[in-house]
């Protein structure tokens, strides 16, 4: 089986400093491309992650603090990137945020903060990354989520922000298709981090593990590899796809079994 191999490339992961994106950071690495990582509040835990990164697997590893949903900031972080990377290859649109109310209580603000860091960042971030890709090729990946198709109570804003980015990926790969850019969607399911660690206990981890046809919530293990295949030369006649990693929980809805019992 050939290994995924990223070395020579320079990716930045937007919301690199925990969760999923962080370990999309180490995968990219492991691979042997060079990382940025991108963080909005959390410094320490981004620094941490780059000494790590580079202590085990000698690659180039910088950090960038920036509002994805900013352009000033997007900007000056792209400047951050060529300074320190010397350009880029690839680049995961991973920075999100979510709130959960009802829609007749959600206000102006909150709907602007979810679209704005959810949408319109990946957006800002892949008009830069595009603008440099241009002539040599690369490849863009939007992390997104099931509920980018599958709504959900008290999420209409994060479902409606994920079901454009669904969209935004299909256009944005026949623009810069003719530039050798490949764009792929990857949404997660149910993703365990520790973030959501105590949510999960709380509520019940046993309902998931009933409701997932696969018996068990989701790792950032199982996401950070196939954004690091997708990445590579190993999915090079894919783009405008979308990539769906939730053990079948979204064909699960239907939950009576009329099968005979054995």
């Amino acid at each position: 089986m050939r290994e995924i191999d990223l070395k020579g490339k320079k990716a930045l992961v937007t919301g690199g400093s925990q969760g999923i994106g962080s370990e999309i950071c180490r995968e990219l690495a492991r691979c042997g491309a060079d990382v940025l990582i991108n963080y909005y509040s959390n410094k320490e835990k981004a620094e941490i992650l780059a000494e790590e990164i580079k202590k085990e697997h000698k690659v180039k590893a910088v950090v960038a603090g920036a509002n994805v949903a900013d352009s000033a900031q997007v900007k000056d972080m792209f400047l951050l990137l060529d300074k320190e990377l010397g350009g880029i290859d690839i680049l995961v649109n991973n920075a999100g945020t979510e709130t959960v109310e009802h829609v007749l209580d959600l206000e102006e603000d909150a709907w602007d903060k979810v679209m704005n860091i959810n949408l319109k960042g990946p957006w800002l971030c892949s008009r830069e990354a595009g603008r440099r890709m241009q002539g040599k090729g690369g490849v863009i990946i939007n992390i997104s989520s099931i509920h980018d198709v599958v709504p959900r109570k008290g999420l209409i804003h994060y479902c409606s922000a994920k079901a454009g980015l669904k969209m935004f990926s299909k256009c944005l790969s026949l623009e810069l298709a003719e530039d050798n850019v490949r764009v792929v969607s990857i949404a997660p399911g149910a993703i365990e981090t520790e973030m959501n660690r105590e949510e999960i206990n709380k509520f019940g981890r046993h309902k998931f593990e009933e409701w997932i046809p696969q018996g068990r919530v989701g790792v950032v293990q199982d996401v950070a590899p196939s954004v690091a295949f997708f990445a590579s030369d190993l999915a090079s006649y894919a783009t405008g796809t979308d990539v769906y990693l939730d053990g079948s929980y979204m064909n699960h809805t239907i939950q009576y079994d009329p099968r005979p019992q054995k």
